[in-house]
């Protein structure tokens, strides 16, 4: 099994380093921010998805109650 997830601190200092040179000190910031907005639009949806699901399963238990 490949272990590529788990990185050392250096391969982290690497990468941070690596990111300051390709995208700049101040671009930084507004890509985390547009990588949260895009997170939390995910996380709402699948929350979203779950209410309608549950839902969705009562009114068939209800159904399935009512033609009993």
């Amino acid at each position: 099994m490949i272990n590529f997830l788990f990185l050392g601190p250096t391969e982290l200092i690497v990468i941070v380093v690596l990111v300051l040179l390709l995208f700049g000190g101040r671009k930084i910031p507004e890509l985390m921010k547009g990588i949260g907005k895009g997170i939390k639009g995910f996380k709402d949806e699948v929350k979203e998805g779950k209410k309608e699901d549950t839902s969705s399963k009562d009114s068939k238990l209800k159904q399935q109650l009512n033609e009993k």
